[in-house]
C-alpha cells in the first residue's frame, strides 16, 4: 500500500509492505536552512500505541553516553536523512506515520512544519500471492542484542529458529498441511532437501493417504575431502531418515556422462487436486537450514492454477530424467521470450513463468533489456557476482537509480591473477551516480560507532549473506514488474541448470513487499560493508549528527542522494 501527502511543502511517502514500511520525504531547498533533521513518530492503531521512533545516532552536545547497541529517540536525536524505514512493522496493521521537520538547536529543536499519513501493511497471504521473506539477517544487531550465540541445532524449540525464520518455514509447512487425504498430492523438486522438518512432514502426508513424491538432485558431483557428494548423500540420507522411500523419494540426474553436471536447482512443490495443480510454493529457499534460517531467502506462494499447471509439466518432464540437449530444446520452444518489454509477453496484472534449461539466453538477455530500459528504478540481487550483461545494462540504464545487493562483489573462484581487473571494473560501475551497490558483512568487533559484535549463524558455507534471486523494475510505479525464482542471473542458470522464475507484472502488492524487504536488506548491508572497510573499526570515533544545515546539501545537486530523495518521496 502507498500513500502520499504534501502539507506546508513538506512531502511524505509511505510505501507499506508486510514486515517494511519505508518513508520518503522532500522539501524545497530553500527550506532546508537551518534543518536538523526530522523526527518520526508512529501510531499503532491496532495495538493503541504511539510513539517516536528510535535511532542510533545523537548530538554530541546532547549525547545522554548510552551503552553500545542503544537506541534513542528520532525527537531528541533527528533523523538526518530524506528517507526512513520502519523494520518493526507488522503484516496487515493500520500505522500513521508523522514526520516533523525540526530546527533550532540540538538542546532545544523547535518543529518547523510537519506532514502525516496512515497505511495499513499488505497481509503476508493474499489471493493469489503468498510472500515471506526469512529474516536473512542473523548478522544484526537486533539478533545480537536478543541472542548472541547461534541457534541450537539439537533443540527445534530453541526460539532463535522462529525469530530467522520470520514466517518463511511456517509457510512451507502450512502449504504442506494443505494435502489433506489421498484426492490430494505434493510435487517437490529441490536441489537441497536437508531439512528434517519438511522431510518429516511429508512423510506425515504420505501417511494420510497423500500422494507425495519427492524429486532431488542426485548428481555425480565432486565429493569433498569426506568423500561426501554434496548434496546427493545429504539429500538422500535426509529423506531415508524419515522413511520416505522409493518411489515417493526420486532421484534428479540431469547429466551422467559429464564429471560436473548441472544442477537440478529447483526449489518448488506443486499442490494438486483429484490430479489437478491447483498452487505451488517456490522461491529461492532451499529446503535446509541455512536455506529457512540463514541467508536471505523468499519463499512465494502461487495460487494461480495456470501458472501451477505449467510448474506440473516441468516436473513430469524432469522426473524422467530426460536427456538434457532434448529437455534444453523442449523448455526453450515452451518458453516465450519477447524481444520487448512485457506488453508483448502477458497482459497487465499478469503472471507468467520461464524454465530452464534452456537453448539460448534469450530469457538473460531479456532481463537485462529490461533493466536497461527501466525509467524510474532497478534493483537486483546477486549472490555469485554480476554478470557482464548486466555490467553493461548498469552501465547504460536509462533508470535514475539502479540498485544492486551482492553476496560478494566479485565471484568466488575468480583466478587471482585476474582479481584486481574485476574488482575495479565493479569499482568503476557502482561509482556512478545511477549505481548504489551494497555486499554482504557484518560488525565484527564491539564499540564500532556503538555497535555491538555480529556472529553469523554458521548454517551456511558457501553462500553467507545474499542468496535471493530477484529483481524489481520501476517498483513504485503502477505497473511494477518483480522477477523472482531460483534463477541466478548466469549464463549456467539460463542453459545448464534445472531452474524456474516467476514475472509478475502490474501487481503493486507483490512489488511493495519485495521493495520494503529489498531495501531493508540492502540497507543492512551497505553500513556493513562501509564499517568493514574502516582501517581499525574498533577505534573509530564515533560519529555524531551534524549540529547545522550542512548535512542536507548532499540531497540536492546531481548525486545519488538526491535520486533517491525524489524517488522515495514520489516527486
Amino acid at each position: 500500500m502507498r500513500q502520499r501527502l504534501v502539507n506546508d511543502q513538506l512531502t511524505l511517502q509511505a510505501v507499506a509492505g508486510s514486515h517494511v514500511v519505508m518513508l520518503g520525504f522532500s522539501l524545497p531547498q530553500a527550506l532546508t536552512t537551518g534543518l536538523l533533521g526530522f523526527a518520526v513518530h508512529r501510531t499503532d492503531h491496532d495495538e493503541q500505541e504511539a510513539y517516536w521512533l528510535r535511532g542510533k545516532k545523537t548530538f554530541a552536545a546532547t549525547d545522554p553516553g548510552f551503552l553500545p547497541g542503544a537506541t534513542y529517540s528520532t525527537r531528541d536525536h533527528t533523523v538526518q536523512g530524506f528517507t526512513w524505514s520502519d523494520f518493526s512493522a507488522k503484516p496487515n496493521h493500520r500505522y500513521t506515520y508523522r514526520v516533523v521537520a525540526l530546527g533550532g538547536t540540538p538542546d532545544n529543536l523547535q518543529p518547523m512544519r510537519e506532514c502525516a499519513v496512515e497505511v495499513t501493511t499488505e497481509p503476508e497471504v493474499g489471493q493469489v500471492h503468498h510472500v515471506f521473506f526469512n529474516r536473512g539477517a542473523a548478522a544484526s544487531q537486533e539478533y545480537a542484542n536478543r541472542f548472541g550465540t547461534p541457534p541450537n541445532e539439537n533443540n527445534p524449540n530453541d526460539p532463535r529458529w522462529a525469530w530467522l525464520s520470520r514466517g518463511a518455514s511456517e509457510a512451507i509447512e502450512t502449504f504442506i498441511a494443505r494435502a489433506i487425504d489421498n484426492t490430494w498430492g505434493l510435487r517437490v523438486a529441490a536441489y537441497e532437501f536437508r531439512l528434517k522438518r519438511v522431510a518429516d512432514l511429508l512423510k506425515a502426508a504420505v501417511d494420510r493417504g497423500v500422494d507425495v513424491r519427492v524429486l532431488y538432485d542426485a548428481c555425480a558431483n565432486r565429493p569433498d575431502a569426506d568423500g561426501v557428494v554434496f548434496p546427493r548423500d545429504l539429500n538422500l540420507a535426509t529423506a531415508t531418515a524419515a522413511g520416505l522411500v522409493p518411489p515417493v523419494q526420486m532421484n534428479r540426474i540431469t547429466r551422467s556422462d559429464v564429471l560436473d553436471p548441472p544442477i537440478g536447482h529447483h526449489k518448488f512443490i506443486v499442490l494438486t487436486h483429484n490430479g489437478v495443480a491447483e498452487a505451488v510454493l517456490t522461491g529461492s529457499t532451499n529446503f535446509s537450514l541455512g536455506g529457512v534460517f540463514g541467508q536471505s531467502n523468499v519463499v512465494h506462494v502461487v495460487n494461480d492454477t495456470t501458472v501451477a499447471g505449467h510448474y506440473l509439466t516441468l516436473w513430469n518432464d524432469i522426473s524422467v530424467n530426460p536427456v538434457h540437449a532434448t529437455l534444453r530444446q523442449q523448455l526453450t520452444g515452451r518458453n516465450v521470450i519477447p524481444v520487448a518489454p512485457p506488453p508483448d509477453r502477458f497482459p497487465a496484472a499478469g503472471n507468467a513463468d520461464v524454465f530452464s534449461p534452456q537453448h539460448n539466453l534469450d530469457a538473460l538477455n531479456w532481463y537485462a533489456h529490461l533493466v536497461q530500459s527501466a525509467t524510474g528504478a532497478v534493483m537486483m540481487t546477486f549472490a555469485f557476482g554480476m554478470p557482464a550483461v548486466f555490467k553493461d545494462a548498469y552501465r547504460n540504464s536509462s533508470a535514475k537509480l539502479r540498485y544492486a545487493l551482492l553476496d560478494k562483489l566479485i565471484p568466488s573462484g575468480t583466478p587471482k591473477a585476474q582479481q584486481p581487473a574485476k574488482i575495479a571494473e565493479m569499482t568503476a560501475i557502482r561509482a556512478m551516480k545511477e549505481n548504489r551497490f551494497a555486499v554482504g558483512s557484518r560488525i565484527a568487533v564491539n564499540s564500532f560507532d556503538r555497535w555491538v559484535k555480529e556472529r553469523l549463524t554458521g548454517l551456511n558455507t558457501h553462500v553467507q549473506y545474499i542468496h535471493t534471486k530477484f529483481m524489481l523494475l520501476n517498483p513504485l510505479s503502477d505497473d511494477p514488474i518483480v522477477i523472482t525464482g531460483s534463477a541466478n542471473f548466469s549464463e549456467d542458470s539460463t542453459k545448464a541448470n534445472d531452474e524456474n522464475m516467476l514475472v509478475i507484472r502490474g501487481n503493486t502488492r507483490v512489488a511493495d513487499i519485495y521493495l520494503g524487504e529489498y531495501m531493508r536488506l540492502w540497507n543492512h548491508y551497505a553500513f556493513r560493508e562501509w564499517a568493514s572497510k574502516q582501517a581499525d573499526p574498533a577505534d573509530t570515533a564515533f560519529k555524531h549528527l551534524v549540529p547545522n544545515d550542512t548535512w542536507a546539501a548532499e540531497y540536492y545537486g546531481d548525486t545519488d542522494h538526491r535520486r533517491q530523495r525524489e524517488y522515495f518521496a514520489g516527486e
